[in-house]
């Protein structure tokens, strides 16, 4: 778990696929949002209760079910949909998957929200700045809190997500990586949304340093990298 002053920042590892589910919380108003719930809704809800905090709003970063739940390779995965029946929130998608978003959880369109780059939304006091970072699938984004960026499936520590899955676009990914994400400060602390790395966060500047996908001098070559070409 990473604690701030103004910003109760939780990391939680979930699920046979390493995934990381998130809760931020305003320790002023006692509100929280979870992003990415899934695998285990009643564990996630009840460590969020017992760290004193509401949930009211559920943020994802993308569609896939091992961050939103649904149906995977014939499992069901519990997930957002799961976590609606339980606490009364909404749900925080990126508009270019909405309805990808919605088959996949079981979602009603009065469940969700979809946003766009550059849209905020407020827990409490905090406010939350959404980043459109496609490349993985149409609709990856991250969430930037103050000096704290949430990756989910784009940046990874040392990595990035898989760009051979459908939906997914190589040359999004270079252009999320190395013009929107390059460009956040560099003592932006990195929270991706896997446990992918012996470490468990990295900050934007060690990625620029170390990450090679975050190296490349062109799309050519960052794509020649991955397989693909122009």
């Amino acid at each position: 778990m990473a604690a701030q002053s103004r910003i109760h920042l939780r990391q939680v590892e979930a699920g046979p696929m390493a995934n990381y589910v998130y809760i931020i919380g305003d320790p002023a108003t006692r509100k929280a949002a979870v992003v990415d719930p899934a695998w285990n809704i009643d564990g996630i809800i009840d460590l969020v209760r017992r760290d004193g905090y509401e949930i009211d709003k559920i943020l994802i970063t993308h569609y896939h079910a091992d961050h939103l739940g649904g149906n995977i390779m014939g499992t069901h995965i519990e997930g957002a949909a799961e976590m609606l029946e339980k606490v009364k929130a909404r749900v925080y998608l990126q508009k270019a998957e909405a309805e990808l978003t919605r088959r996949q959880a079981g979602l009603s369109p009065s469940d969700m929200v979809a946003v766009e780059g550059g849209d905020t939304t407020e827990v409490g006091n905090l406010s939350i700045k959404f980043l459109h970072t496609p490349g993985h699938t149409p609709g990856s984004q991250c969430f930037l809190i103050e000096n704290n960026l949430i990756s989910g499936d784009t940046l990874f520590i040392g990595s990035c997500g898989r760009v051979d899955l459908p939906g997914a676009d190589p040359e999004q990914m270079y252009y999320s990586l190395n013009h929107t994400l390059r460009n956040l400060d560099d003592n932006t602390v990195v929270y991706p949304g896997h446990a992918y790395s012996s470490e468990a966060t990295s900050t934007i500047g060690n990625e620029k340093r170390h990450n090679m996908f975050m190296r490349f001098r062109s799309l050519d070559e960052f794509l020649s990298a991955m397989g693909y070409s122009r």
